[in-house]
């Protein structure tokens, strides 16, 4: 989806959806969510990154709020930062392992899009 009907998508979510909804985009891991407005400022649409789980379901509550894509440039050139990954690599080693998260029993229903 490109060009105006990508935009005229938005525009309808930024219009009819509801406060604080969250929409899938083809992009796994990748949602639209519309904010409610707040102080100044007004009603807007925002980009949620949260990777998915196997079944498809966000890995977490909320996930990363990209407001604009000057903070998308900002934040893209964190992520290539070297020195990010080196940091992340020693909070691994001196994090204690997580447990595993249970898998969906096989009598759960699960939708598939």
């Amino acid at each position: 989806m490109r060009g105006g009907k990508l935009t005229e998508s938005l525009r309808m979510f930024l219009e009819k959806g509801s406060d604080w909804e969250r929409k899938p985009t083809t992009l796994p891991g990748v949602f639209i969510v519309k904010l409610p407005p707040y102080g100044k400022s007004p009603t807007r649409l925002v980009v949620e990154i949260n990777p998915v789980d196997s079944s498809g379901r966000p890995s977490r509550r909320r996930g990363f709020i990209v407001r604009n894509s000057e903070e998308f440039i900002k934040i893209r050139e964190l992520f290539t930062d070297d020195k990010l990954a080196d940091l992340l690599k020693g909070i691994d080693e001196v994090n204690p392992q997580a447990p595993e998260k249970p898998k969906p029993k096989a009598s759960e229903e699960i939708i598939e899009i």
